[in-house]
């Protein structure tokens, strides 16, 4: 049996950016189809070109509306980060949360997480997503999300 979850929680790093986005389940099935474009930059032939379609994409369909939340931050604050989200996790403890963290920062993150957790958040490696899952194309848009801005900070 699938366990369903009220929120989902993506994690990710991008040079030195990090970033988060958070999205209530409610949301997902009317941004899924929306996200059919989405890959993974490193992944991408023409990244220039993509992350331009990209952004088109994100601005178009409002992608940005569909979040609880999101945060791009310099790495340098990634405190700020792991906090903000431990933050939601205490006022939604009675939420059932799925969160994907980078795999460089999984272990200090779950050990940030078992402290205040009460069995009702999944953390798993963002290896761990299954190519064409609903939480892989969820992944997607905080991962394109940081490219965007990590490429909008190099031209400035």
């Amino acid at each position: 049996m699938k366990m369903e979850f009220d929120y989902y929680i993506y994690i990710d790093y991008s040079e030195n950016l990090i970033g988060y986005d958070i999205i209530e389940k409610d949301k997902i099935a009317k941004l899924l189809p929306k996200l059919v474009k989405f890959k993974h930059y490193r992944n991408a032939e023409n990244k220039k070109l993509y992350l331009k379609n990209i952004s088109n994409t994100i601005k178009r369909e409002n992608i940005t509306a569909y979040f609880f939340d999101i945060k791009i931050l310099r790495t340098t604050k990634n405190m700020e980060v792991y906090l903000d989200v431990l933050d939601f996790l205490k006022k939604h403890s009675n939420c059932i949360v799925f969160i994907s963290v980078d795999n460089n920062e999984y272990d200090n993150f779950i050990k940030l997480v078992e402290i205040i957790d009460s069995n009702k958040t999944k953390v798993v490696k963002e290896s761990e997503l299954r190519k064409g899952t609903p939480e892989y194309k969820l992944s997607l848009v905080i991962d394109n999300l940081l490219n965007i801005e990590r490429i909008k900070n190099k031209n400035k």
